[in-house]
């Protein structure tokens, strides 16, 4: 092993460390869920509140019968029933074709035959390509109501963490939906959740299994080809 290999061998390690802390994926934050906020503090010298009876309560206020334990507030929990599916498709094809000739006619005294001045060309060109991809997404996932907007909205996130023996998986979702859209179960749809952002991914042996090594990782980013 020679000077130039020893030197080297560091830099390499390095860049291997590197690329394999970077093939660990990490879980995004910000899908933590929200809490309701706490009561307001009551001075000595406040009216006293009014009390809870079989049907009105003070702390949540007037509701209608029919909108029932509906979630409304910040904090209460939503349902979401994902029913995710896409399928794209795109198919391409072209075809060019060009043809051309020329020729000179000089006097037979010259000594240059027909044949010796002619010229042709031509070039076919034909492509095709075609791509399809179909993904598919069920289940359900309750969220938090992080947030109350005035036009009946509101911001609804939440995530599940499975921790398996071979690694760690989370689903994560958040958007915004109508709060008239919730039904007496709490439930909702995904397809009627607005900017919507549906995350499924994971970290682990398995996750690891289906990825290119580090080394791998490293060839493809210097290859020029």
């Amino acid at each position: 092993m020679n000077t130039r290999t020893l030197l080297a061998l560091p830099l390499t390690l390095t860049l291997g460390l590197s690329l394999a802390a970077c093939g660990g994926e990490s879980r995004p934050a910000g899908f933590a869920a929200t809490l309701p906020p706490p009561p307001p503090l009551q001075s000595a010298y406040a009216a006293p509140s009014a009390t809870d009876g079989a049907i009105y309560s003070a702390a949540q206020g007037y509701a209608p019968l029919y909108n029932g334990n509906r979630a409304s507030q910040v904090g209460d929990l939503v349902t979401i029933v994902l029913i995710e599916r896409t399928a794209t498709s795109k198919a391409t094809s072209g075809k060019t074709s060009r043809d051309g000739s020329a020729g000179l006619t000089l006097p037979d005294f010259i000594g240059i035959g027909q044949e010796d001045l002619s010229a042709s060309a031509g070039s076919t060109f034909n492509g095709s390509g075609t791509a399809a991809q179909t993904s598919t997404l069920r289940g359900d996932l309750t969220v938090t109501i992080a947030e109350i907007r005035p036009n009946g909205t509101a911001l609804v996130r939440g995530e599940k963490v499975l921790n398996l023996s071979q690694g760690e998986e989370w689903v994560q979702v958040s958007g915004i939906i109508r709060l008239a859209d919730i039904d007496q179960d709490n439930r909702i749809s995904s397809i009627r959740v607005a900017d919507a952002r549906i995350s499924y991914s994971g970290k682990g042996a398995v996750q690891q299994a289906g990825k290119p090594g580090w080394l791998s990782r490293f060839f493809a980013a210097v290859s020029p080809f």
